[in-house]
């Protein structure tokens, strides 16, 4: 489910808000128009969101901003103590995209930012059924992470990155379990989700599913 990152996000959080701004060289094409993509995800939210890999709060400020109540996700105690510091009245759970506690009221949108290819395949078929299950008629989804579009693009993508000597960000893509549209669209689909997708710099997409009306 993703915890075996956690390590890896209590180191990052001291610096974690350096490198989305770009001053990491080898990151920076990952985190191009970070602010633009946050914002994005925030707008098409919609009424009370659920939102995963809080983080140190970027995406939390923006949601808070246009007015939407936010009940927080994340499994890293480090990132959790940094939002919570900036937003003290926030509902902040120790949680996961799967494992997390009941919440006290229903949500209209559940959204992540650069969070969700924590999960593996498997895994993100088992998460997407669940917000299916918790989502209304017309909920949303609302994500944006690194994918792919296909295989091809992956293996030049890993070529790229090859090229330009970035040794750590091609360990993280072929560690981690970034994923292409081709399966993300599957996945929506099957459990019940109109989805598009939107590419926002040479990484990262943004995911919108919407929950099919049954009737």
């Amino acid at each position: 489910m993703g915890r075996e990152f956690i390590p890896l996000f209590d180191d990052w959080a001291e610096n974690y808000d350096q490198t989305v701004a770009g001053h990491d060289a080898e990151y920076k094409e990952v985190f191009e128009d970070y602010d633009r993509i946050l914002q994005a995800v925030a707008s098409k939210s919609k009424g009370t969101v659920l939102e995963f890999g809080v983080g140190t709060g970027n995406l939390t400020e923006k949601l808070i901003s246009l007015g939407r109540v936010v009940f927080g996700v994340e499994p890293s105690k480090v990132m959790r103590e940094k939002t919570k510091a900036r937003f003290l009245d926030i509902d902040l759970y120790d949680g996961d995209f799967i494992q997390f506690p009941e919440l006290p009221q229903k949500v209209d949108s559940i959204v992540s930012t650069y969070a969700f290819h924590h999960l593996t395949d498997e895994e993100k078929d088992i998460a997407i059924k669940l917000y299916s299950d918790i989502l209304g008629d017309e909920g949303k989804i609302v994500f944006a992470d690194t994918a792919f579009l296909d295989e091809k693009d992956r293996k030049d993508r890993h070529r790229i990155v090859k090229q330009q000597g970035f040794e750590n960000l091609l360990e993280d893509l072929e560690r981690e379990y970034y994923t292409t549209l081709e399966v993300l669209k599957h996945l929506f689909q099957k459990n019940g989700f109109e989805v598009r997708f939107e590419k926002m710099n040479p990484y990262v997409w943004l995911m919108e599913a919407v929950k099919k009306n049954k009737n």
